[in-house]
């Protein structure tokens, strides 16, 4: 069945069918889950046509699912595929984004979309939400990052997690390519990273998988991670 596109509705600023949470940039609650969504900025280019459709993906690294919904303060401006919906434990969703209108007279706006989430339901203010910002630029991006083009995410920001995206992005940028033994051992690794991702969690009931092989939420946080990077 195919897909209908739909712009999402709402945003920070905007009207709002529930309590808002607290004001962006604030500290988190004690039970606020952190939502993982990538990337952490999307950049269209008027004169690229291949920047006028974008992916957000969100990671369920949790041992229960998540529904989710998507925001944004122009909903005139973006068409949102399947702006809201659900995401199993363990697993993620591709969130599709396409800029309506890249004229002259927007270039340089700024918007923002935010992705509230929920833990098995919708009732109340949301678990968890992120925003991410997005901007209209003028010409074709040549000669931009690697962060700008569709499908390239992120790093994580912050902690051990940072610092090593950093280090792999100023690798990736050296404009190389790798070698084949290099490339073995990225199916390897992104084949493992799979395999955890597949396993389920310490405590978690299974009569396939003994006890001992089990994975926690940090690696399996780990594991989304790198296989989000090598995109």
């Amino acid at each position: 069945m195919r897909r209908q596109e739909r712009a999402s509705r709402g945003g920070p600023g905007w009207e709002r069918d529930h309590t808002p949470g607290p004001a962006p940039g604030s500290a988190p609650g004690p039970d606020r889950l952190p939502v993982f969504l990538f990337p952490a900025e999307l950049t269209f280019f008027a004169e690229e046509r291949s920047t006028h459709r974008q992916v957000l993906t969100l990671y369920n690294p949790y041992s229960f699912p998540l529904n989710f919904k998507m925001l944004c303060t122009a909903p005139s401006l973006y068409a949102v595929v399947d702006a809201e919906g659900s995401v199993k434990p363990s697993s993620c969703v591709d969130i599709v984004v396409r800029h309506r209108d890249v004229s002259s007279h927007h270039l340089g706006r700024r918007d923002r979309f935010r992705l509230e989430i929920w833990a098995g339901g919708q009732g109340g203010p949301p678990g968890g939400w992120k925003e991410v910002p997005a901007i209209l630029q003028p010409g074709a991006g040549s000669g931009q990052s690697q962060e700008h083009h569709p499908g390239k995410r992120p790093v994580m920001q912050g902690g051990m997690l940072g610092t090593w995206g950093q280090q792999y992005r100023l690798q990736n940028h050296a404009g190389r390519a790798p070698a084949p033994g290099l490339f073995v051992l990225y199916v390897l690794v992104g084949m493992v990273c799979v395999a955890f991702l597949m396993l389920p969690l310490h405590g978690e009931p299974s009569t396939l998988v003994p006890p001992a092989v089990r994975a926690t939420v940090m690696q399996k946080l780990v594991c989304a991670y790198i296989l989000g990077e090598s995109q």
